[in-house]
């Protein structure tokens, strides 16, 4: 695989901040966005970027004032899964990633996001 760029992608998210510059009002895009370039609602995200020189993690945790807990509950145990699978994907490490799996499902269980086993 050629480490050339071929295609370039950008991501706008666009936050609109009430006068105590709290974000009432969340959207983004893509170039290669799942429903096209269009622009989309959001009531949260949340942005790690891996600085390649400081190696260190920059973050950008944000949420409206709309959300409820328990889509917060939902958001959080899904980002949760979702990184679980990612750092299996990066690092083959198959122990450690099923102690995460096994915390997610300790997670959703205990916000009722899953049901208990």
């Amino acid at each position: 695989m050629s480490d050339e760029i071929k295609k370039k992608s950008t991501i706008n998210i666009e936050v609109g901040l009430n006068e105590e510059r709290m974000p009432i009002d969340i959207k983004w895009r893509s170039s290669d966005g799942p429903d096209g370039p269009g622009e989309q609602a959001a009531k949260a995200f949340l942005l790690s970027i891996f600085d390649k020189d400081n190696k260190d993690t920059l973050r950008i945790d944000l949420w409206t004032k709309e959300m409820q807990v328990i889509e917060m509950d939902r958001f959080v145990f899904q980002t949760l899964r979702g990184l679980a699978d990612t750092y299996f994907k990066a690092t083959q490490n198959a122990d450690l990633a099923a102690d995460m799996q096994r915390f997610v499902q300790y997670f959703g269980e205990k916000t009722e996001i899953i049901p208990k086993k």
